[in-house]
């Protein structure tokens, strides 16, 4: 990574414990990753083993904060051509999902133009779970693009961070902002055991009151996590 001037940054600011993530999603919303490279200081290079596990065209966003004073969180994004034969899914309306034997189901509505309340709980055999674990510095992560551009929401998670070995759930809160309607792919990341899980829903944003038929399209960087 590099300044304008051509400059290796080297010096980050740790931002839910770690100085960069890098999320890659197909711009059908599948194959959806959130991982954390490791930092080469003397080029300012970070890398991480890595394998394409299907074709088609990825958005890539490296998630970081300067260390300089006053400095806000950046995200950068390019695409990547990853050849072969593509086969898109569909991003239908789900607000259910079912992942390593874990239910998870996301409730509440986004409305265009303004923060909205969202809840995402945890289950598995039908009995809530209260055993999340804290992950990067939180009781779980959401991270909400909007299909089509695949532009960030702004989301945060609801409450005080998570005491180091404590557990929570089923339930974990989040506040989102949509800044159209539309559909938009939302993607739950949560720790039971040590191992970290990704639940992925779609829902459709209502046009808020400030919002009407002149609403723009475009694309907001912002904080997914």
């Amino acid at each position: 990574m590099q300044t304008l001037s051509g400059e290796a940054v080297t010096e980050f600011a740790e931002a839910h414990e770690k100085d960069l993530h890098l999320i890659v999603v197909r711009t059908d919303g599948a194959e959806f990753r959130h991982v954390h490279p490791q930092l080469d200081e003397a080029t300012g290079t970070w890398s991480l083993p890595w394998t394409w596990d299907s074709a088609g065209t990825y958005r890539v966003y490296a998630d970081f904060t300067p260390a300089t004073e006053g400095a806000e969180g950046v995200t950068l994004t390019r695409t990547v051509e990853v050849a072969g034969t593509f086969a898109p899914v569909t991003s239908e309306v789900r607000r259910t999902a079912e992942v390593d034997g874990f239910d998870v189901t996301l409730d509440g509505d986004l409305t265009a133009g303004t923060t909205s309340d969202v809840t995402v709980s945890v289950a598995r055999d039908g009995k809530p779970v209260t055993a999340l674990e804290p992950y990067l510095g939180a009781s779980g992560h959401l991270v909400a693009l909007r299909d089509g551009d695949l532009a960030y929401l702004h989301v945060h998670a609801q409450g005080d961070a998570p005491r180091v070995g404590s557990t929570a759930g089923p339930e974990i809160g989040f506040m989102a902002e949509a800044p159209t309607a539309g559909r938009y792919l939302l993607y739950f990341d949560f720790q039971v055991d040590g191992t970290v899980h990704t639940a992925e829903f779609v829902v459709d944003a209502g046009r808020g009151e400030m919002h009407g038929a002149s609403d723009e399209t475009h694309s907001d960087d912002a904080d997914g996590h």
